[in-house]
């Protein structure tokens, strides 16, 4: 770990932090996926960390990306959905239209601390017509699909390679002096449209006819095509910090927002996998917020590194990135997120506090995949349940290796579900309480009239 204050900037290291939307834990070959052709991440895995036990702070979009961005629990800023572009939306379910701009932020620290900063790709951070442009976040150069200086228009096909070379150009101009970047991507968040030649890579999963005679594919192949694509344009960025001499320079770090999608509206491509895991996107069980997270830092990182035991969560960001910069946490600021960069030297980091969620929206798809509104992991030990403390579910993670939340065992552990459930309603009862819907969590809970995202 580097001086507790920055030295000549060429001492600290840059960083990259690479966000997909919607991947699954089990989307990437260094996963255990036996289809999917990711060579390039799977490189990265190989040469660098893998860590097992991530989890985003959310099940979707908007406050996964808040808690990295601020370093706490995203309902604790009242962004507990997806940011829309309507206004009255945002309001009937209690939140803001935007992340407030003048909170603390991981890239505003970054900026005043002689970093520069970008971000190109996806934001969803406020994206109606008054909100905040990016620049307004501590981000000297934007590229994104909302207000921003350059907007991010284009097929969503081409949106990898617009999105990489973008990146790749501002490093190349800022290739002397500290910087640090979000690639925020769009892929694979539905709507997918690969051209004929992504497609093409998987063949042997298209359609059968008559379906194909039709223009029909399947959603495992679109799918598929995408991610490839995806792991073809990130293999581009490494390849050219490489040819610059700055891979033992810079950190990157590639995760995802939370897990593979399962709404109907994006069936002819939800192929996404959540691995063994229970639960998909909108779900607080393991598939929906537990996610890929790979480290490349090269000259620093033993080579191969697969981390099973430390529990890593997206509000950790922040501090991590920020005790590797040497930068001081600003005085009155706490993060709900721990400095976890041991493990970026080759050590596990055992937690000293629980990762927390509230989630207050409706879980589409599969019964089986329909959580309580709150949970919370610690150690050994995933814990939900609901505020009124119904549906009470406690997993020994221990015991089952697969982490499968098929066994219950809070009847055989009184104590321990007495005092995950006081931290857990502690924690739900200090939050902003607007927009609670009295049937979250609910087993029993009506389709929503209208859906955005």
């Amino acid at each position: 770990v580097l001086p507790a204050h920055p030295g000549p900037p060429d001492s600290r290291p840059n960083f990259i932090f690479i966000f997909a939307d919607d991947l699954g834990w089990g989307d990437l070959g260094c996963y255990g996926n036996p289809d999917i052709q990711t060579p390039r991440l799977d490189e990265m895995a190989s040469e660098g960390l893998l860590v097992t036990n991530f989890y985003v702070c959310s099940p979707v979009c908007s406050p996964s990306r808040t808690a990295v961005m601020t370093g706490h629990f995203p309902a604790r800023h009242g962004i507990h959905q997806h940011l829309t572009r309507d206004h009255e939306f945002n309001l009937e379910r209690g939140m803001p239209d935007w992340l407030d701009p003048s909170v603390t932020l991981l890239t505003r620290l970054m900026q005043q601390n002689g970093y520069k900063t970008a971000h190109f790709g996806k934001w969803h951070l406020g994206n109606t017509m008054d909100a905040p442009s990016p620049g307004q976040y501590g981000i000297d150069v934007h590229y994104t699909n909302c207000n921003s200086d350059k907007k991010l228009v284009c097929p969503r096909h081409e949106s990898d390679e617009v999105i990489v070379n973008q990146t790749i150009d501002f490093i190349e101009q800022h290739r002397n002096e500290p910087f640090y970047i979000n690639v925020w991507t769009l892929i694979p968040h539905a709507t997918l449209d690969p051209t004929k030649e992504q497609l093409a890579v998987y063949d042997r999963y298209a359609a059968r006819e008559p379906a194909k005679s039709l223009g029909f594919s399947t959603p495992q192949q679109v799918y598929y095509s995408c991610v490839t694509d995806l792991d073809l344009h990130i293999g581009r960025l490494l390849e050219r910090l490489e040819d610059l001499g700055l891979s033992e320079k810079t950190i990157v770090v590639f995760s995802s927002d939370n897990g593979p999608e399962d709404i109907y509206f994006a069936r002819h491509s939800g192929y996404g996998s959540p691995g063994p895991f229970r639960g998909r996107k909108r779900s607080l069980y393991e598939g929906g917020i537990r996610v890929p997270f790979i480290v490349q830092w090269k000259g620093h990182i033993s080579p191969g590194f697969i981390d099973d035991q430390s529990v890593i969560g997206a509000v950790d960001l922040l501090p991590t990135f920020c005790s590797l910069a040497g930068i001081d946490l600003p005085d009155g600021y706490r993060p709900d997120g721990e400095d976890v960069s041991e493990i970026f030297t080759g050590n596990t980091h055992e937690r000293s506090s629980p990762l927390l969620w509230e989630w207050r929206g409706d879980i589409f798809g599969y019964t089986f995949n329909r959580s309580p509104m709150l949970a919370l992991r610690w150690g050994k030990w995933k814990f939900l349940m609901n505020p009124d403390k119904s549906r009470i579910e406690l997993y020994d993670f221990g015991t089952d290796p697969l982490n499968t939340e098929m066994d219950n065992v809070a009847d055989r552990n009184p104590e321990i579900v007495e005092r995950f459930s006081d931290t857990l309603l502690e924690f739900s009862n200090s939050l902003p309480r607007g927009g609670l819907s009295e049937s979250a969590g609910r087993m029993d809970y009506p389709m929503p009239e209208r859906i955005t995202h």
